[in-house]
């Protein structure tokens, strides 16, 4: 079966038609998409880099399919309220990756507590699923000519989770590369910014109405909570990815909600180069 009960043959026509990699290599970017505050950010840094943006996202039996959805509404706000950017944003591609989530059963897919295990991870990462995430895209941007993988993955601010960390990036871009005979790039543009500097990231890039609809429209919340409204969007406001996602807000909002431009040179760096907040409310290169 495919996304959220398509048959497989669906989920592969989801994919859309493929192009000639050759004549359009390195033409443009493949976003991680998952609907989330992150990802969001992610797609309006990359429709500001590249003439070209597809987005994958994955249904791996995730616990609610809010996020699922969430996807489609972002998407459609951004390609209506960004002019500049709609030209931009090409096809959206689901793929159907349940049989990985039976296999690594997680918070996330499965109706288990959220908490501490016993190996000083929480119960809701899901072992592997970034790099499988990637084995996927790549497949795919092979398949459609696009050599940029961008991904929302974070050291900063984040939850433990080791396939975030740019080391595990920075190793699978180079067996992605050499496995496939390619030279992929996987950039990561929140690497080493916090989740305050996230939303100061989003206004510099899509201003207020880019807020809005991070507010309004994407999905972070563990437990798919779509009923209560918060000043930094839905969810339940105690799980994990509530409690950073409101954090962030409120040191965002305390130092006047500034505006954040990208350095688009440093997303695909190992190292800490990005810019810094300060307490002045202005955006600094740190």
């Amino acid at each position: 079966m495919g996304p959220r009960g398509l048959p497989a043959a669906a989920a592969i026509a989801h994919m859309g038609a493929m192009i000639d990699p050759i004549s359009e290599r390195g033409a443009g970017a493949l976003v991680l998409f998952s609907g989330g505050q992150d990802s969001t950010v992610c797609l309006a840094w990359a429709l500001e880099r590249y003439a070209r943006v597809e987005t994958v996202g994955f249904d791996y039996g995730q616990r609610h399919s809010v996020e699922l959805a969430a996807r489609t509404a972002v998407r459609s706000r951004v390609a209506e309220q960004f002019p500049d950017w709609a030209p931009r944003l090409g096809e959206d591609h689901v793929l159907d990756m349940r049989g990985f989530g039976a296999v690594a059963a997680s918070a996330l897919t499965a109706d288990r507590a959220i908490e501490m295990t016993a190996k000083g991870l929480p119960s809701t990462f899901v072992p592997g699923r970034n790099l499988v995430f990637f084995v996927y895209a790549a497949a795919l941007a092979d398949r459609r000519g696009l050599k940029s993988l961008v991904g929302g993955m974070c050291e900063t601010d984040f939850s433990g989770y080791p396939d975030c960390r740019r080391d595990t990036l920075d190793a699978m871009q180079s067996a992605l590369n050499l496995g496939m005979a390619q030279d992929f790039v996987i950039e990561t543009p929140l690497m080493w910014i916090t989740k305050a500097e996230t939303w100061a990231l989003a206004k510099g890039l899509g201003g207020e109405a880019l807020v809005a609809v991070i507010v309004e429209d994407s999905h972070t919340c563990y437990l798919g909570d779509r009923e209560d409204l918060h000043p930094w969007g839905y969810g339940c406001g105690t799980c994990p990815a509530c409690e950073l996602r409101a954090r962030g807000w409120d040191g965002w909002v305390a130092q006047d909600r500034p505006a954040l431009r990208p350095s688009f040179a440093e997303a695909s760096e190992g190292k800490p180069a990005g810019p810094v907040l300060r307490s002045s409310g202005r955006s600094e290169e740190g």
